[in-house]
């Protein structure tokens, strides 16, 4: 049996997903689930997923659902889903902080959110309930003549072409509704950590809950200079294990999963694992020199079980976080500006990205983090799914 589902393909940011209203998709998530998996090509033992919608990475293997927002506060809410590639496995753990700027077009552009009635150029503000993690995004969407402006010169490393600027702001990032990290901030209490590493030994890292839960660890202690590429990492499947049992262990010290082996089975989307090194330079794989006196920090973020090839939007709001924070691993390394900007530099080139923090009675808190990304509509239709009958 076929299923035809209206859906919409969507960049945003670095990462490439498919869209879909909650009301087109089936209530039972285990139902809902199933299908989304047929829609995506997994799972596939090939590793291409050449039998659906997906693009055989983390960044393109991606699912939206997106409907009206029952908080009075926000507008819409939104829920996304990291598609395991060779697994029946849908993480529903986290967010995607890239396709987040492609969630007030969408909502725009499907009549969730009414565009505002002026002509010519203008903003269309969006609030969005991230429901996989109980926080409150606002994006800032530019329009031109009633609908989503997408052509400009706003330039971001890890896609090819300009677009318009999308202002994407995390409102409290470190607060969540969603119950399941516990410990605030910083799960343990404090800003590192000792882990005791299968493997490898003692390690410290700095794990922060922030835009998603991620745990952050220099790569010299794990061998590496911190300006490696993808091409080269991911190549070295031993490598990818070690690291991967970094980021299972720190899963099970952050309270988010039983073990290392469910962390790596059941929670591959989070947490992040990040690698911090000193600024240097090194040439992004497209070719361009990255100077270190152009950046604050070298960014290398592990996604799904390879290196990314740019950086994750949620890992750059928490990189803004830690680095905003005394005494945690990333502000140790990085050089913050006076205005709180932190300039990354990630295998694809460099992202700013700026964080609101203040010294309150109750601890450090970060108000907001700002950063911009853009997005566009691929394609629009309909998705059709074989399923069972």
């Amino acid at each position: 049996m076929t299923k035809r589902i209206p859906a919409v393909y969507m960049r945003g940011g670095s990462s490439k997903g498919v869209f879909f209203l909650a009301s087109d998709l089936p209530r039972d998530p285990s139902e809902r689930d199933a299908l989304l998996l047929r829609v995506m090509g997994s799972p596939d033992p090939f590793g291409t997923q050449m039998d659906g919608m997906g693009g055989a990475t983390s960044s393109t293997s991606k699912v939206v659902i997106i409907g009206p927002s029952n908080r009075k506060d926000c507008d819409v809410d939104y829920l996304f889903g990291a598609v395991a590639i060779d697994r029946p496995v849908i993480d529903w753990s986290g967010n995607c902080g890239n396709l987040t700027s492609a969630v007030g077009p969408f909502a725009l552009s499907t009549g969730l959110v009414p565009v505002p009635g002026t002509a010519g150029p203008g903003f269309a503000t969006v609030r969005i309930w991230q429901a996989n993690i109980g926080a409150k995004i606002v994006a800032r969407v530019p329009l031109r003549d009633g609908r989503p402006l997408e052509e400009g010169d706003f330039v971001l490393d890890g896609v090819a072409f300009p677009g318009a600027e999308i202002r994407i702001d995390y409102l409290d990032p470190a607060a969540s509704e969603s119950g399941e990290a516990a410990g605030g901030m910083f799960p343990s209490g404090k800003p590192i950590d000792e882990l005791a590493v299968p493997r490898i030994g003692r390690l410290e890292v700095s794990m922060v809950n922030a835009g998603n839960p991620a745990v952050f660890a220099r790569a010299a202690d794990l061998g590496l200079t911190g300006t490696e590429l993808p091409g080269v990492l991911n190549a070295d499947a031993a490598l990818l294990t070690r690291l991967e049992l970094v980021r299972s262990t720190a899963a099970v010290a952050m309270g988010l999963a039983s073990s290392p082996e469910d962390a790596t089975r059941n929670r591959p989307h989070t947490p992040k694992l990040a690698l911090v090194s000193a600024p240097a330079t090194y040439t992004s794989t497209a070719a361009k020199t990255v100077a270190a006196e152009s950046i604050d920090l070298c960014a290398r973020v592990v996604s799904m079980g390879k290196l990314h090839h740019a950086i994750p939007g949620t890992v750059a709001v928490a990189f803004a976080v830690a680095s905003a924070l005394p005494d945690t691993i990333v502000s140790e390394m990085a050089r913050l500006s006076d205005e709180g900007l932190l300039r990354l530099g990630h295998p694809a080139g460099t992202m700013t990205v700026g964080a609101e923090a203040e010294e309150t009675k109750e601890g450090w808190k970060v108000r907001k983090v700002s950063m911009g990304r853009s997005a566009r509509v691929l394609m629009s239709g309909f998705v059709y799914a074989q399923v069972s009958d």
